[in-house]
């Protein structure tokens, strides 16, 4: 490529790869024709020694096919725009170890900035905070959306707080007795949720009827809910009441168990979620939920990773918004 231009080989790596000396215009001109017609594109890693950038991004979720994650990727990708900056994704599916993995290759490639995405478990990592901090001592950045970790920007999601919101609207609609699907009792978002919401029973002087513990996902809802009916059937038949999911994902879960038992929605029992994912929109009966800014989450922590100034902390809180699933009739 260097004697399609009539340059040296230094010259050529000058004006591809990036370099503080920069060849005349002309010059560079004559070496970027020639990359175009031999179809030469440069090497990101020289580029990242000359600039000390890579103009690269990675971000760590926990399930892209959760739309929870993957609308908070489309947001990240988004607030990229023509920056010329790349998104590197990494699904980790809950598994601790795919997590650090994934930010030692993201360090591997020298990105500029690192964005965790998804719950933190009880008691933080040591071994992935030690990564973390070493790749900030070499000027990397870090953002979390979720929960805050120390020295670390980011966008932080008031959980607790939401379902406290989203249980008083229920209670202001007429509902009075509930069940808690409440995830995996070490993940603090569905910790955060399912006690912010009994709290707010609490204090109304109402009780849970049961808080179901179990996988934070689809398939652990169903099986949640599938056993819950069973044991109602047991004991004499089903009773009205509103069933909590601390995600839609799981609401999801739940709605199947119940149709498969062949009771209504909401008529025999009320189903409400958190998150106001998009594919609600495709469920009948449309879904009560607490709606969190998902798309602007990712938008949010990208800005901040283009921004390569001083961390922001972010504190969002969900909407409740009741829908269909959570309707009483006249008299109930």
């Amino acid at each position: 490529m260097a004697n399609e231009a009539g340059v040296s080989l230094a010259t050529a790596s000058r004006v591809l790869n990036g370099s503080a000396r920069k060849p005349a215009v002309e010059i560079s001109d004559k070496v970027r024709a020639a990359a175009e017609k031999l179809g030469y594109f440069p090497n990101a890693q020289a580029q990242a020694l000359a600039r000390s950038t890579t103009k690269l991004i990675g971000l760590v979720v926990r399930d892209i096919a959760d739309p929870y994650f993957s609308t908070i990727a489309r947001g990240v990708q988004r607030s990229l725009g023509d920056s010329g900056v790349q998104l590197l994704l990494a699904s980790t599916e809950y598994d601790p170890e795919r997590e650090i993995e994934a930010v030692q290759a993201f360090m591997s490639q020298r990105t500029d900035a690192i964005i965790l995405s998804g719950s933190r478990s009880l008691g933080e990592n040591g071994q992935l905070l030690k990564l973390i901090e070493n790749y900030q001592e070499n000027g990397g950045q870090v953002m979390i959306i979720g929960q805050p970790m120390t020295d670390m920007g980011g966008i932080q999601i008031d959980n607790e707080a939401t379902a406290e919101h989203l249980a008083a609207e229920l209670i202001s609609a007429g509902h009075r007795r509930f069940v808690v699907l409440a995830g995996e009792a070490n993940l603090l978002t569905s910790r955060d949720r399912s006690n912010g919401f009994l709290e707010k029973l609490k204090r109304s002087g109402l009780d849970a009827e049961e808080v179901i513990s179990g996988p934070f996902s689809r398939e652990g809802a169903y099986v949640a809910m599938s056993d819950y009916l069973k044991r109602q059937k047991s004991a004499g038949g089903v009773h009205r009441v509103c069933v909590f999911c601390v995600s839609d994902v799981m609401a999801l879960g739940a709605i199947r168990a119940i149709r498969e038992n062949r009771l209504r929605i909401p008529e025999d029992i009320a189903v409400v979620g958190f998150d106001d994912i998009p594919t609600l929109i495709d469920i009948t009966p449309t879904v009560s939920t607490a709606r969190l800014p998902l798309e602007e989450i990712g938008k949010w922590a990208g800005e901040m990773a283009l921004n390569h100034g001083e961390l922001r902390k972010i504190v969002v809180s969900g909407v409740p918004v009741l829908r269909e699933s959570t309707q009483l009739a006249d008299g109930q």
